[in-house]
């Protein structure tokens, strides 16, 4: 089994920053990607930016230019860090990794969620 902990979530004023971490722990023999989603009240839960391993980033249209992911591949483990936040970016964001296991083969795992409110 695998699990991810997030950690970074909270309260921040609109123009603000925010480091989102998630780690991966657990039987992994490799992750094929760890990327974050967000789900905003009312709202379906989107893909906000994606690391997989070896291959492009990818980023939200409504993020790109302010939000950056990263990977510390040593760690197992992918930040999201948040820049020049909006009201709108207000959500519960979610961490989700594609992870080859030890004993389960290719799996899909995540986060249980961080809170980012982003007040105007």
């Amino acid at each position: 089994q695998v699990q991810l902990v997030e950690s970074g979530g909270g309260l921040v004023q609109a123009g603000g920053s925010l480091r989102l971490s998630c780690a991966a722990n657990g039987n992994i023999f490799s992750i094929k990607s760890m990327n974050w989603y967000r789900q905003a009240p009312g709202k379906q839960r989107e893909l906000v930016a994606a690391r997989p391993s070896g291959g492009d980033t990818n980023y939200a249209a409504s993020v790109k230019g302010r939000f950056t992911i990263s990977r510390d591949n040593a760690k197992n483990t992918v930040y999201l860090q948040m820049s020049s936040l909006k009201p709108e970016d207000t959500a519960v964001y979610y961490c989700n990794a594609d992870v080859d296991t030890v004993a389960a083969g290719r799996v899909d795992f995540w986060g249980k969620g961080t809170l980012v409110t982003v007040s105007s």
